[in-house]
This record gives structure tokens, sequence and C-alpha cells, in this order.
């Protein structure tokens, strides 16, 4: 099972590698530290509602559209966990954390 954070972290990570932009572009912008924001694009920290929004203003894209492509990407993982992929899916040595993750372990 996916976990938000992780899947928050990668949504906001490919939007602003998209936009060409460096964690110090954002940082600045959205007010928050360099080092706390790395953070949240790895996962390892829960971003605020309030924080989230200045992150989204920095990229200048609406929170609704991040929050949609993680949606999406639960989505992509709750359909690969139907009783029919378990059924078929080998036994993992751990859990995947994002669904790209998880992805590629149900390909092999």
């Amino acid at each position: 099972m996916p976990v938000l954070r992780n899947e928050l972290g990668d949504v906001l990570r490919d939007a602003r590698l998209g936009q060409g932009k460096t964690l110090r572009d954002i940082s600045s912008q959205a007010r928050v530290s360099l080092g706390y924001l790395s953070e949240v694009e790895r996962g390892q920290k829960e971003a605020s509602s309030e924080l989230l929004a200045s992150i989204c203003d920095a990229l200048d894209v609406p929170m609704s559209a991040i929050l949609r492509d993680v949606s999406e990407r639960f989505e992509m993982a709750e359909g690969l966990m139907d009783a029919r992929s378990l059924s078929r899916m080998p036994m993992m040595p751990s859990i995947p954390d994002t669904v790209p993750e998880l992805l590629h372990s149900i390909e092999q």
C-alpha cells in the first residue's frame, strides 16, 4: 500500500523538475528551508496544508492538480491490489512505499 507522504513528495518533485526548477528556487519562493522541502519531496516529512499551499504557489500549480495526481497514483495502486492481482503477486521482500515501486514489483 502506498504511503501518502511518499506519493505527495514524488508528485511535488515531478512538478518541480518538469518546470526545470531547483529545490532552492522553490524553497525561497515558498519560504521553507531547502532541507525541509527536500525531506517533503523524499517522503520523510508530512507537509501541512499551509506548507503544501505555499509549495503549490511557488510551483504555480493548483493544489487540486497536485492532489488529483496523488489520488490517481493511489487509484492505480488500489486497482492493482484487487484479489486477482494479489493472488498473482509474488512474495515481496519488502512493502513498496511508492506506486512506481509497486508497479515494478508486479511486473516482475
